[in-house]
């Protein structure tokens, strides 16, 4: 079988939880500017499969390509990374 390692993976936060089994996850990128030095900042929203409904919203996932599983869910969720303090 062929090993996921090489399928792009990304570090993001979730900024909703709403969905059933899914959520959306936010990442940025910071690069500096070639002629005026300064950092440009943009922001991407994906939405990833969440099956175990585990993830909520504020904590730091990982991401995974994969194939097509709706119609705006090219995602999964690999792990949780960092939690978040509820209550």
């Amino acid at each position: 079988m062929k090993d996921n390692a090489s399928r792009k993976t990304i570090i993001g936060t979730v900024v909703s939880d709403k969905m059933d089994k899914a959520v959306t996850v936010q990442w940025e990128v910071r690069k500096i500017h070639p002629f005026y030095k300064k950092f440009i900042t943009w922001h991407k929203k994906l939405k990833a499969r969440d099956d175990g409904n585990e993830a909520a919203k504020g904590d730091v996932v990982k991401i995974m390509a994969t194939r097509p599983l709706s119609k705006k869910i090219n995602w999964r969720l690999v792990e949780i990374i960092e939690k978040t303090q509820r209550g």
